[in-house]
């Protein structure tokens, strides 16, 4: 399932390109960079997914009223050190965004309320009071990611068992020859 959406997505992004029109759909190229920068750099895609619901509802012009710009909310400063020249480019946001997360993944040793925590308000205030931060839009942010990650991770589990499986079940008739010859 993901190679077809890495394909569809290819695509789309190569022929709106060729024919010099708008990309046909920013969300399947999001989607696509999403599953790549995710496996590149060891950070599950449902995470990524539900950073950039919370943070840009995928809206790739998001500019926040602090500054952050793109899909995934990217400070001015986490852009540079990233080096995300443009963070209106699909490819450039995601590529900054998993990598800063996977980045404060490492530093907090993998504990997600303090990385979203930091990837919200910054790591410097989690870095310093780590899990007696007491603000409650942090509290909220982390909630919803949490809530937005659980969903994605449902769909994924969906797309999983809706692939179509071959059928190596037995036909009624072969069950039947094998009762047959059991007697």
């Amino acid at each position: 399932m993901r190679r077809v959406a890495h394909v569809t997505a290819s695509l789309l992004v190569c022929c709106s390109h060729v024919f010099g029109q708008a990309k046909v759909n920013t969300r399947a190229e999001a989607e696509y960079y999403v599953d790549a920068y995710a496996e590149h750099y060891d950070v599950p895609p449902e995470l990524v997914r539900a950073v950039i619901a919370q943070e840009s509802g995928w809206n790739p012009q998001a500019v926040s009223y602090k500054g952050a710009k793109g899909l995934m909310q990217l400070m001015p400063k986490t852009a540079i050190a990233y080096s995300v020249s443009d963070p209106f480019d699909i490819s450039q946001n995601i590529s900054g965004g998993v990598r800063y997360l996977a980045d404060l993944i490492q530093q907090f040793h993998g504990d997600w309320r303090l990385v979203l925590a930091a990837y919200n308000c910054g790591s410097k205030w989690i870095l310093a009071k780590g899990l007696n931060y007491q603000n409650p839009a942090v509290f909220q942010y982390v909630a919803a990611i949490r809530r937005l990650y659980i969903g994605e991770v449902a769909k994924t589990m969906e797309l999983t068992e809706k692939k179509e499986l071959p059928d190596i079940s037995a036909s009624d008739e072969q069950k039947k020859e094998t009762k047959e010859d059991t007697k």
